[in-house]
């Protein structure tokens, strides 16, 4: 097939994740006149474009989306990552995800060995667990001062609820142990509560879980200014006179370079990917790369206990899953991230988890639930990814190296997770196995400050409040690379959010 690439846009958004979605959203919405071209260097995996592939009812066609996903190398074998792999040191990815194949750690460093990313409209939106936490305390950006009005855009263009698991038989009972002993001391907005997710429930009962196509909503779709552009890879960004002038795309169907005029830029590929388009483009500032940062994850499970004296009985009550394989037994539940315990948990039931912790109880399913804590990193200039000058990936770009260490202080946190994960099991029933597991550092999927944000441009960051790149107008970057914070909840929402300021900030220049 061929394709006609337009030679002159407004707007060029590269990466079709939320927050390249959510570009495309505001600005459809608010500068309904620009052109837009959105590049995305994988493929078209679902219908509509950029929807989560668990609502794909089929098990075989879900598979073949998740290989399709799966970068460059046609999808090797991903299997979900588990404890019985992280005992034997294997280095899995999950469906949907590829691996970096060398550089994921140098030499003598922790390095992230799991660090994965997807190639596919939707990004990881596509394969995501759907959990939108707001951040609290540290976690928050204290320079951007619209944040909470910011946070609740994010959770309309992402769909976000909190009540499609509400008829969980198990999801008070385990919510009233959990805050028994993890609601001490905390101020009533960070105590135990529901999750919000991105995900509700139709008509028929099934769960539908948002993807970018959610966030590109009927507004992005009926522009007739804007166009969808797959197997797109952007290898470069034109610069003229300290001001974005376009990219240069090469179509992966045909092998075909174009350049495409633009007024604007809008780099979201990914933590990794964005910071790697501005190395090629030979756009260096001192911060880029820097600062990276992952959440360590640790997991553990327990059976809930005493299920029949809380009158309970058998889950039998429970909705019947739907063809997508997703449950609503014992819902899931948000431990938020304070600084004085600086992890977020997630516990939910274990067919909704994307790591595989025990066997459901075929008994009684549901009352066997997982829990996570993911830590808070200790924010390091050295912590970073370059990129090579010789070495090229499998997209024909400067090949990424990760620098990763953990901090004593990280060691420290990471040892009163495991304690604090251990007590939090042990309330809700009985803790399945020795000790929890600590997972390989990269698992949480959750990597930031690659193109961080910064109040003024002192070396420390690549962006402004607006996530305008400093020294070069015109061009923006979203993603969760943008999130300056150290950060223990998952990063989506904050990072819409922040795609939601920039795009504002880019429609009122348009």
């Amino acid at each position: 097939m061929t394709r006609s690439y337009p030679a002159e846009v407004d707007v060029v958004i590269v990466g079709s994740g939320p927050a390249g979605a959510t570009y495309a959203r505001v600005l459809s919405e608010r500068a309904p006149h620009a052109r837009i071209a959105l590049f995305e260097v994988g493929p078209t995996v679902t219908d509509p474009p950029g929807a989560h592939v668990k609502n794909i009812a089929d098990p075989s066609l879900r598979a073949e989306a998740q290989r399709r996903s799966e970068g460059p190398r046609g999808g090797a074998a991903a299997t979900v990552a588990s404890p019985g792999a992280v005992k034997s040191g294997e280095r899995r990815g999950r469906p949907g995800t590829f691996l970096l194949e060398e550089g994921f750690a140098a030499d003598g460093e922790d390095g992230l060995p799991v660090l994965a990313m997807s190639s596919n409209v939707g990004g990881m939106s596509a394969h995501w667990t759907g959990a939108c936490p707001r951040p609290n305390e540290s976690e928050r950006i204290g320079f951007i001062d619209d944040l909470d009005e910011l946070l609740a855009e994010a959770d309309r263009l992402l769909g976000v609820t909190t009540d499609a698991f509400e008829g969980a038989p198990f999801s008070d009972l385990v919510r009233e142990r959990l805050a028994t002993t993890a609601d001490e001391g905390r101020e009533p907005h960070a105590r135990v509560q529901r999750m919000p997710l991105a995900v509700h429930r139709r008509d028929d009962g099934a769960l539908v879980w948002s993807g970018a196509d959610v966030v590109f909503g009927d507004e992005t779709r009926a522009n007739p200014h804007f166009t969808l552009f797959d197997d797109s890879l952007v290898t470069a960004v034109l610069v003229e006179d300290g001001h974005a002038a376009g990219v240069r795309v090469n179509d992966r169907r045909s092998g075909d370079e174009h350049e495409v005029r633009a007024r604007a830029v809008v780099i979201a590929a990914d933590a990794l990917r964005t910071p790697q388009i501005l190395w090629a483009s030979g756009i260096r500032p001192d911060a880029l790369g820097r600062y990276l940062n992952d959440q360590t994850q640790v997991v553990y499970a327990t059976r809930i206990r005493d299920i029949a004296a809380a009158g309970m009985g058998a889950a039998g009550g429970a909705d019947a899953p739907p063809a997508a394989g997703i449950g609503a037994t014992s819902g899931v539940t948000w431990v938020p991230y304070t600084d004085a315990k600086p992890f977020h948990g997630q516990v939910m039931q274990l067919d909704a988890s994307p790591i595989a912790l025990a066997e459901d109880d075929p008994a009684v399913p549901g009352s066997i639930v997982g829990l996570g804590l993911f830590c808070a990193k200790d924010l390091q200039r050295e912590d970073r990814v370059d990129f090579s000058d010789e070495r090229l990936d499998g997209y024909g770009l400067p090949a990424p190296q990760i620098h990763y260490r953990l901090t004593a202080r990280d060691h420290e946190v990471l040892d009163r997770a495991r304690e604090e994960i251990v007590r939090l099991a042990a309330a809700v029933g009985e803790p399945l196995g020795e000790r929890p597991f600590t997972l390989p550092f990269g698992a949480s999927l959750h990597y930031q400050g690659t193109t961080r944000m910064g109040a003024v441009d002192d070396g420390e960051s690549v962006c402004g409040p607006n996530s305008e790149v400093w020294g070069v107008s015109g061009l923006y970057v979203a993603g969760n690379g943008v999130i300056p914070t150290s950060t223990a909840c998952n990063p989506t929402l904050t990072s819409v959010a922040l795609a939601v300021r920039g795009a504002r900030s880019l429609a009122a220049h348009l």
